[in-house]
This record gives C-alpha cells, structure tokens and sequence, in this order.
C-alpha cells in the first residue's frame, strides 16, 4: 500500500480506475442534459400546456426534501464489506431505465394520465436514484483516493472525460431529435438507445474502484442529530449549494432548442454550435496548474465572470453565427469550473467538519448539494414554462409567424442576460465563504488528529 499511496500522492491514477470513475460522472451528466428536454418532449410532443407542465415537475420536488436529507444521512449510516457509498452505484441503472420511462409517454392516454405518468417517472429519476448518486459520489471519492492532488485530477483532467461525453451527446442527439419530430414512439425508441449504452458504463466503476481509505477514524458515530447540527453549523455548504442551484436553474431553462429553432431557424446548428465547447474544454488542462495558484473558490468566481460576458455577447448575437460561437466559448469557459469543481468544495466542507470534532458526513453534504441540483433544474424548468407562456409561446407552433415578438424576446432572454444576471449575483456572494483562506492548516490538523487517533486503537 506504501508504494500505491506515493503514487497518489503525486496525483497518479491507474488507467482502469481513471476511466471507469469518469464514465459514471459522464453517464450522469449526459443525463442531467438530457432531461432538460422534458419541457420541450411535453409541450411540442405530448402538447400539454408548458405552464402546467413546469407546475407539476416543480410539485415532484416537495419530495425531494425528504429524499435528500435520508440519502445522505443513509450513505453516512452505511458500513458494508463493499464499503460505504460505493453501493448506491448501481443507482445509475435505475436511473436510466426511469430516464427511458419520462420519455416513453403513450400519447393514447388522456391529459390527466399523461401528466400522471411524467411526474411519476420523473420523480422516480431525479428524486429517488439521482438524489442517491448525488449523496455517494464525494463520500465514495475520498475513500478510493487519499490525495488532494488526485482529487484535482479526477475533477479537472477527469471532467474531460465527462464534457467530452457531454459534448458528443449535443452534437448527436439534435439531430436525433430533428429526425424523431414529434412522434412519441420514435423518441421512446431514441432514449432507449441512449439509456442502455450509458447505463452499462456508468456502472464500470462500481466494479474496478474499491474502498480502499478509512477516513472516518477518530470520529464520532453519525446519528440524525449530527445532521441537523451541520444544517445550523456548517454555513459554507450553503454557498456550494448556491452555486450549484443557479448553474441547474440555467440548465433547467433548456432554452437552446427554442432559440435554435425560432430564432436561429435551423435546429441541426444546434448540434454543430456544441463542437465550440471543445475549445472551451481544453481549458480544463490548466486547471492543476491554476489550482496551485488559486483557490477552488477563485477559479469558479473566473468561470463566473466568463459567463456574465458570454451572456452580453450571446444576447447580441441573435442568429449570428460568429458572434454565437463566441459567446458559446465563453459560456463553456465559464460553466466548466462551476460543474467539475462542485466535489472539491464539498471535501472543504467535510474537512471543516472534522477540523470542528464531529463527522465528516460527505454524504450528507452531498445531499445538500444534490438537494440544490434538484432544485434549481425545477425551478428553471419551472420558470421557463411559466415566463415562455406568459410571453405568448404556442407549443407545437413550430413557425416563428404565429408566435410574438414578446415571445421571441424571452426566448434570447433566457438564452443570454437572464443567466448572466444570476452568474453575477453568484459571484457576489461567493465573497463571503472565505473558508479557502484556512483550508490549508484545517487539513494538516486533520491528518495529525487521525494519525494520533490510529496509534491509540493500536495500543
């Protein structure tokens, strides 16, 4: 094991493990795209009304605050042979067959029963096996990996992985989806191709990354009280969760079909204009480097800035192609550090934890964080139904001539200023969590704690 932790420590990860952990990350993002189109296969497929739907997916996440804070608190509670988060891994199937059933909507049932079905498999999907996979994921990493520097990797050279895959699923799936039009049967069979591939490397890790660190030593037994006592304690969660609830609110809006198909007119662009997010992507070969200069806090509130500019640029553009590679660049740029960076800082957070005398509680903290993706892709989806109706959009209108101006208006809107306003706001509060100024001696007292905790259970 010595020799295996030397080469951790220098950020060395196996080629198996290196690939295997990311193609779940990849797995689950290409997802977390995907049902973003849930409003768009609602309104222009099944022809439901876009404020009811947005009201309904909105409802299915009361749910989620109870699912959430019980998955961390389950994945905290877990001792297995198999290890602690490791697992819940074999969420991500369910996840996908529940994915598969959202867009499998038989359109012979009535309104109600329509309705019925996408909230169900919905809630089944988001509240139940992603809420899971979000309270696994960080408690699973710090005990199949014990260096900071992997950490950095795994989310920086690894989330290459992940927005490569991401990547190819924008370029593909727009014309997938040109070619389903509107036949409910065609899109059921589309997801299915997509969902059994995915779901079959998304749970490779489950089987070559053990457990292999005990993180826990020293610390005190996790029980519900524990859990309340981090929601009033731990106040740096909070704008981790802030983060993470505006970039899915942006996400929920899944406004690039409109925009392409209303403003731009050419839907297959769509597909075309994500091949610019592969310069934005390359980026992320900087980020350990960067990282050694700047805090994870830092780097996010760069990508912030990026973002806030891609906004202006990208509301100038309107069908200009030039200007929306630009702007796309941007967005990337700005995105990028926000979707892989978001574990790191739970680790600060679980080691703030420690450094206070009680558990570390990844999986609790996760959920939080988990709890805040949720969220915010609700109430993007959410907002998006309710201001596109009110601007005066017709589902299945399919011809910018019968839709108006104002309708056209929000559409550029939700495509530019209005995700650059939220990006400010984020990059205004992260002034306040200042807990990457003291991470540093936070860890090194840690280590020593463990350390001193191993050679008294020895003894």
């Amino acid at each position: 094991m010595g020799t295996e932790m030397k080469e951790e420590k220098k950020g060395k990860v196996g080629i198996l493990k290196f690939w295997t952990w990311n193609f779940r990350t990849m797995s689950a993002g290409i997802q977390a795209v995907l049902i973003g189109y849930i409003v768009f296969y609602c309104t222009d497929v099944l022809e439901l009304n876009a404020a009811l739907v947005a009201t309904l997916l909105m409802a299915s996440k009361i749910f989620d605050g109870v699912t959430d804070i019980l998955a961390g608190y389950l994945v905290d509670k877990t001792h297995t042979r198999l290890g602690k988060a490791r697992p819940y891994e074999f969420a991500i199937i369910g996840l996908w067959v529940a994915t598969w059933a959202v867009f499998s909507v038989p359109t012979s049932l009535s309104t109600v029963a329509k309705c019925v079905w996408v909230v169900v498999a919905y809630t089944m999907a988001q509240s139940v096996f992603n809420t899971l996979l979000n309270a696994n994921n960080t408690a699973y990493m710090v005990r199949a990996f014990n260096s900071q520097q992997t950490y950095v990797k795994l989310s920086s050279i690894g989330g290459l992985v992940t927005v490569a895959g991401v990547a190819v699923f924008n370029v593909v799936f727009p014309t997938m989806m040109a070619n389903a039009g509107t036949d409910a049967g065609k899109w059921s069979h589309m997801i299915l191709m997509l969902a059994a591939p995915l779901a079959i490397i998304g749970i490779l890790r489950f089987f070559f990354v053990p457990e292999k660190y005990d993180v826990d030593a020293g610390s005190a037994s996790v029980n519900f009280k524990e859990v309340i006592t981090l929601l009033k304690t731990n106040k740096y969660i909070y704008f981790v969760a802030l983060v993470t609830l505006v970039a899915q609110i942006i996400s929920g809006f899944g406004v690039s079909v409109y925009y392409f198909t209303y403003i731009v007119k050419n839907l297959s662009l769509m597909g075309i204009m994500s091949l610019f997010t592969v310069v934005a992507m390359l980026t992320m070969i900087a980020y350990p480097a960067m990282l050694k200069k700047m805090s994870v806090k830092n780097l996010i509130q760069l990508g912030c800035v990026f973002y806030i500019v891609a906004g202006l640029v990208l509301f100038l553009a309107k069908d200009n192609m030039a200007l929306l590679a630009t702007g796309n660049i941007l967005m990337g740029m700005g995105t990028l550090p926000i979707s892989m960076m978001g574990p790191l800082l739970i680790i600060e957070c679980a080691d703030y934890n420690e450094w206070c005398g009680r558990p570390r509680m990844e999986g609790t903290l996760g959920s939080i964080n988990g709890f805040a993706n949720k969220i915010g892709s609700a109430i993007g989806t959410f907002l998006c139904g309710v201001l596109m109706a009110a601007s005066g959009y017709v589902g299945s209108a399919g011809d910018t001539a019968v839709l108006p101006d104002s309708a056209l208006m929000m559409i550029r809107l939700l495509y530019s200023l209005i995700p650059a306003a939220f990006f400010a706001v984020v990059l205004f509060c992260l002034k306040f969590y200042t807990l990457d100024k003291k991470i540093d001696g936070m860890r090194k007292e840690n280590e020593e704690r463990r350390q001193n905790a191993e050679v008294m259970e020895e003894a």
